[in-house]
């Protein structure tokens, strides 16, 4: 008997994100041993992704629930956004597809980092105002995705736009369990991941100014 719609959904989700991680740990230390410019995963690291999506669906335990529904308990049930993202990072590696543009990605990860940062801390109680209460229907919430969505648009950014009408449609069909657009849009991990990786270009940015402004100086001396 398969479970209803909304658990396989979450299920799934959690699979794909969790063998995509597979091959990008498989491509990581491919890269380690000396192997550069890898788009494409190989052979084996596609075996080897495969292999654990099928144990991921193994039961296991006295109620014999598949591996992944324990994974969902710890993990909670993870966004369309990130989902998403997965499965673009999943058919870059299968297929030896181009990567996202650097661009677009970081346009990604500015989005998420700033809705995380204004809806966590709030909806912890650092404030009277809930943003998350917003994700049930309130009409700015709808104006805000839509001129954020036509601002990155005319930006030539096509990703974050994307993204959110996914998450709408998920939410409009009730994908997921939770009724809160918020679910939908965003979750712990990915906001983590995109303050990780905000706060990884700063750092990336801050160091080779500093690099050219050391060098300028020693240019101008000499």
């Amino acid at each position: 008997m398969l479970p209803p719609l909304t658990d396989l959904a979450a299920l799934m989700g959690i699979a794909l994100v969790l063998c995509t991680g597979v091959l990008r740990l498989l491509d990581c230390m491919r890269r380690g041993s000396g192997v550069a410019g890898v788009t494409r995963s190989t052979r084996s690291a596609k075996w080897v992704a495969a292999i654990f999506f099928v144990i991921f669906w193994c039961p296991f335990g006295s109620v014999q629930l598949p591996l992944v529904a324990y994974i969902r308990g710890i993990s909670s049930d993870l966004s369309i956004t990130l989902v998403a993202l997965a499965c673009m990072n999943l058919r870059q590696r299968l297929l030896g597809l181009g990567a996202v543009d650097l661009r677009e990605r970081m346009a990604v990860n500015a989005v998420v980092g700033v809705a995380a940062l204004l809806l966590y801390p709030l909806a912890l109680g650092w404030s009277d105002w809930d943003v998350y209460r917003a994700g049930w229907g309130a009409p700015g919430m709808w104006v805000g995705l839509l001129v954020l969505s036509l601002f990155c648009w005319a930006q030539g950014l096509r990703l974050v736009p994307i993204l959110v009408a996914l998450a709408l449609l998920a939410w409009r069909f009730g994908v997921l369990e939770s009724t809160n657009l918020w679910d939908y849009l965003l979750d712990p991990w990915l906001a983590f991941a995109a303050l990780f990786q905000c706060v990884k270009c700063g750092a990336r940015h801050l160091l080779a100014r500093s690099r050219r402004t050391e060098s300028d100086a020693a240019y101008q001396s000499a």
